[in-house]
């Protein structure tokens, strides 16, 4: 049987278009239950016997045996020993890529992370102080797959943010461990790094063991048992987000060639069997070109069955009316990348408010935005972009008002106090503003 994807085809103009647009979005973000108590269950014991429950559940699910924690560490020298074992070409793209990544966000900590302070005409000084974390875990996914960009995304801006530890855990089924990804903490500047992964690294992180020490934040996608697991110690520890199926939205003009157009749709959907590719267009004779080119490119892809039953199952091409209402389509979907296929994408970028990221113009493929071009790719899934933002140095940081009440200041700002501490019943707020006025 010949392999085919059946991308949903809609337009606009159709009666039936919204019902059948909103049923194609939907995607349902409830953790299986069984998942939901084997991570309660993970976590209880994690918690509760530490470093004992970690090895357990290390031997169990990733086959790794080991008489101690110290065991699954990986030091220094063995993470710089990756990188020099790495081809020149590996090693190059590496340091090239992190070096991007790093100058993104240090222009991001100037523009937006730095503490600041003003005083007023009665002297009073108040400000914003801003200081890293002390410490903050990273996970990074293993077994099927292995992300060294993910190593990269991750510690990077955590590192600018100047973090004073760094914390990697990564699981290495049967025991192998990529080189990709030690050698990518090595160039990150990962402080330490465990081979641990699933729920129970992540209770490791939260909670802290006699060998995994506790963060303040864990940073990282992970499958259904890793967010779960996130989910649950949030509160404990800051967390980045809990992240859905990846996603792309392409807004396409005609102007770029449909079989780019159509790799870049593959190029999310191999990721998994639940990730969403969505093309826009007010040409419908080019979304035949697109869709005529899926048809041609699928058969050479090596993870063909896998896009195949993301572009059938979650995929979209759908006509608009123009490029206007493309853009205000995009905005409903708040798509976590968004690609302007256009010779003019300057022109729509201004009509678009909600994305994790913008890849502006046609040789500007998401794939780019992933590994090398600069930006975070840790981005918003399932709609959150309409409120939150790509991990960023910001994430690494907390911020403290400042506040330095002249005594000059105290005379206005106390009467003020006053009047609304009694207001609200509460005396000995009033009381003490009062007690710093002149008589």
């Amino acid at each position: 049987m010949t392999l085919a994807a059946r991308p949903l085809r809609l337009s606009t103009a159709d009666v039936g278009f919204e019902a059948a647009f909103q049923a194609r979005l939907h995607w349902s973000a409830d953790t299986d239950t069984q998942v939901e108590q084997a991570v309660t269950d993970i976590l209880e014991a994690v918690r509760t016997r530490g470093d004992e429950a970690v090895l357990e559940y290390t031997r169990r699910f990733d086959g790794v045996q080991a008489g101690g924690i110290a065991a699954l560490e990986l030091k220094a020298p063995e993470l710089k020993a990756a990188f020099d074992s790495l081809p020149a070409v590996q090693r190059q793209a590496l340091e090239t890529a992190a070096q991007r990544v790093r100058s993104y966000h240090e222009a991001q900590k100037r523009a937006s992370g730095e503490s600041w302070s003003y005083r007023d005409a009665d002297g009073t000084l108040l400000g914003q102080k801003v200081t890293p974390l002390d410490r903050v875990g990273i996970y990074v996914p293993g077994g099927k797959a292995a992300y060294p960009s993910s190593v990269l995304m991750n510690a990077i801006p955590a590192q600018v943010a100047g973090v004073g530890e760094i914390v990697m855990v990564v699981p290495t089924p049967r025991g192998e461990k990529n080189p990709l990804v030690l050698a990518a903490a090595h160039v990150a500047g990962v402080h330490r790094a465990f081979t641990i992964g699933g729920a129970q690294a992540v209770g490791a992180l939260a909670y802290g063991t006699a060998t995994v020490p506790r963060v303040d934040k864990i940073t990282g996608p992970g499958n259904a048992y890793v967010a779960s697991a996130k989910r649950r110690v949030f509160g404990l520890v800051g967390i980045d987000m809990i992240a859905g199926p990846s996603e792309i939205l392409v807004l396409a003009d005609g102007s770029t060639p449909a079989d780019w157009v159509a790799m870049d749709l593959f190029s999310q959907a191999e990721h998994d069997e639940l990730a969403q590719s969505i093309l826009l267009c007010p040409d419908a004779a080019y979304v035949d070109q697109v869709h005529k080119e899926i048809d041609r490119l699928l058969p050479e892809m090596p993870r063909a069955d896998i896009i195949a039953k993301s572009l059938s199952g979650r995929g979209a091409l759908i006509v608009t009316k123009d490029m206007a209402e493309a853009c205000a389509i995009s905005n409903r979907i708040a798509p976590e990348h968004l690609e302007i296929a256009s010779s003019q994408p300057h022109r729509w970028e201004p009509l678009l408010k909600h994305a994790g990221a913008i890849f502006l113009g046609g040789f500007t493929s998401e794939s780019l935005g992933d590994y090398c071009a600069g930006p975070n790719h840790v981005l918003p899934t399932s709609s959150t972009a309409r409120f939150s933002s790509p991990l960023g140095v910001y994430d690494f940081q907390k911020r403290s008002s400042l506040i330095e009440v002249s005594e000059q200041g105290a005379q206005s700002l106390g009467r003020i106090a006053s009047v609304l501490a009694h207001g609200e019943g509460l005396q000995a707020h009033a009381r003490a503003a009062e007690m710093r006025l002149k008589p």
